[in-house]
């Protein structure tokens, strides 16, 4: 196993890790109920997707509950 030759400091570890960061999700807003959902996704609330319905979401609770 390799062992390094030069000691890093703290700062310039932090500087390289700074990039791992979790960064927060891009939401949009719904067309139809302007609820806040992931873009390019039909709605999981109201079943739309460009101001088109995509899904019933009746169906899919009703299912579920099965």
């Amino acid at each position: 196993m390799s062992v390094p030759k030069q000691h890093h400091t703290k700062g310039r570890r932090d500087r390289r890790r700074v990039r791992f960061a979790i960064g927060s999700k891009g939401l949009v807003a719904c067309s139809q109920c302007k609820k806040q959902v992931k873009p390019h996704e039909a709605c999981p609330y109201c079943g739309f997707y460009k101001g088109k319905s995509a899904v019933s979401v009746k169906a899919k609770k009703a299912k579920k509950k099965k």
